[in-house]
């Protein structure tokens, strides 16, 4: 279990960017997927959003950043970055490709800068809710400082 006065890699790379963010640590003993998560901890799904990797057929990896209730539009998700098609990565994979684990990846300071995607239903909140880097660790961001920290490009990509 992450300790309060723990700074996750992303954490770091926020303050080292001077981005303002909030931390909320939670007890994880298992994680189940983003929704139960949000259930156990009160927030709404469209404000809480879950990052998926995905190899294009270029052999790329891409992130996305999208609605954790919500499902990846891989078509959408394809062409918002120029690829003929994607597919998700397995799990087994995630940790090698990201330095994270499934329940704590975050687009923030994944091993190498990846190209990010996040849905532009992110455009309606003030503040968004993203893992911290760690099991048991969210972070509030704004939209803004989400895509400082991340470069990220957003378009509608989830299929509802």
């Amino acid at each position: 279990m992450i300790q309060i006065n723990n700074k996750t890699n992303a954490m770091r790379i926020l303050d080292k960017a001077h981005i303002p963010y909030r931390a909320n640590y939670y007890t994880c003993d298992e994680f189940i997927d983003g929704v139960h998560i949000a259930d156990m901890l009160g927030q709404p799904y469209e404000q809480t959003f879950k990052t998926l990797v995905s190899t294009g057929k270029s052999g790329k990896y891409y992130v996305f950043v999208i609605p954790i209730a919500q499902e990846l539009d891989l078509k959408a998700a394809a062409k918002s970055v120029n690829e003929k098609s994607i597919e998700l990565l397995h799990v087994k994979d995630l940790k090698n490709v990201t330095g994270y684990i499934r329940g704590g990846c975050t687009a923030i300071g994944m091993k190498k800068p990846y190209p990010t995607v996040i849905d532009d239903s992110f455009l309606r909140f003030e503040e968004i809710i993203v893992s911290g880097g760690a099991l048991g660790v969210q972070l509030f961001i704004t939209p803004d400082n989400f895509i400082k920290a991340t470069g990220a490009n957003h378009a509608h990509i989830t299929t509802a």
